[in-house]
């Protein structure tokens, strides 16, 4: 079962709650004859602003059996989105969603942050039971 299906809808409720309006579900991307799908596609209007923030987010359980193989294929994957979101000149920003146990276990460790802070990760920590945005984490 892919994350999507299992923090899907705890991550779309925690942004629609955190003020953030779901526009693509999944978000496609399309580059060099290739087409991707991140998770969820959103975007908030701030009112004080002209242009609107948005993000793409692709949610990641990390339910594998090992959680070295399971940062690696969320970094893979972020690098690849990155890179064609870059591409396409699109202003949305990409975020991996985890639960704050997985940023807990996997991600607080010394070995994570060597790649958060290399491949400029950027997290959005979400509690799915209650389905609430705990914690964004934008590299600079």
């Amino acid at each position: 079962m892919s994350s999507r299906d299992i923090y899907g809808d705890a991550v779309k409720n925690a942004l629609i709650k955190d003020g953030w309006a779901i526009t693509e579900d999944p978000l496609r991307l399309a580059y060099g004859g290739k087409e991707v799908y991140v998770d969820l596609g959103a975007e908030r209007t701030i009112a004080a602003e002209k242009n609107g923030q948005k993000i793409a987010v692709e949610i990641k359980s990390f339910l594998g059996k090992s959680d070295v193989k399971d940062l690696r294929d969320a970094i893979g994957q972020y690098v690849m989105y990155r890179d064609i979101l870059l591409a396409l000149k699109s202003e949305r920003i990409l975020y991996l969603a985890v639960t704050e146990d997985i940023y807990r276990s996997v991600f607080e460790t010394p070995f994570s942050r060597l790649f958060m802070e290399r491949e400029k990760l950027n997290l959005i920590i979400f509690d799915p039971d209650q389905e609430v945005i705990k914690q964004w984490i934008q590299q600079q």
